[in-house]
């Protein structure tokens, strides 16, 4: 059995989608970001960091993991599934997921904070992060012109990808023309696996609620 440590968010998303795609067994602890719970113990016994998700692997000693692309490497090895085991195979899948880590997620990031969540409007900002945040998308879509998905079969490269992606709308970033990557996108959303993950734990619905919450984070 796995506890997941979680919260209604993109990272959060990549963890409950990998675990509900590989069929493993989980409970999910919904951790509160806005009370900062997850800068509290007994989650920072967990994430030093305090950052979600996180997850313990009861069946493997209590082992605890930490950092979203770490989770889902553990998770897919552990299954067997969702990374290729040769090398090359493996490579590629990693090196897609770090595109997401390094570059994918901090700049949508960053457009959420400024064009959502900052207490003041920074248009050159925002524009900047939503230019970046467009450029990584063009990256995207030219690598799927001639491919179903980013690394072979279908792979936690195209969830962690995928779970940022597909909420282009909320930092305002562009995807008009981007036909390859609009394709995969509503691909990847009738999968019945990340239909369940991305619903987990469910979110707070009202926008200035959210807003207020974020902002919170932020303070």
């Amino acid at each position: 059995m796995i506890d997941l440590y979680t919260a209604a968010t993109p990272n959060g998303w990549k963890a409950s989608i990998t675990l509900e795609e590989l069929g493993l067994p989980y409970t999910v602890h919904s951790i509160d970001l806005s009370s900062g719970d997850q800068k509290k113990k007994p989650f920072t016994d967990i994430n030093p960091n305090g950052r979600i998700p996180a997850i313990i692997d009861r069946a493997n000693g209590d082992f605890a993991v930490f950092e979203s692309g770490a989770i889902m490497i553990y998770l897919a090895e552990k299954a067997g599934r969702l990374l290729p085991t040769d090398v090359k195979g493996r490579s590629r899948v990693i090196q897609w997921l770090m595109f997401q880590m390094g570059g994918v997620g901090p700049m949508m990031g960053q457009a959420n904070v400024f064009t959502r969540y900052f207490p003041e409007q920074l248009p050159s900002v925002i524009e900047r992060y939503r230019r970046e945040g467009r450029r990584l998308f063009e990256v995207l879509d030219g690598h799927l012109a001639d491919r179903e998905y980013l690394a072979g079969d279908y792979s936690i490269a195209d969830i962690a990808n995928w779970s940022w992606v597909h909420i282009y709308e909320w930092p305002g970033i562009d995807i008009a023309g981007l036909k390859n990557l609009t394709r995969w996108l509503d691909a990847i959303a009738t999968r019945p696996a990340v239909q369940k993950g991305r619903a987990i734990p469910p979110r707070e619905q009202h926008p200035d609620r959210m807003v207020q919450s974020a902002r919170k984070m932020l303070a």
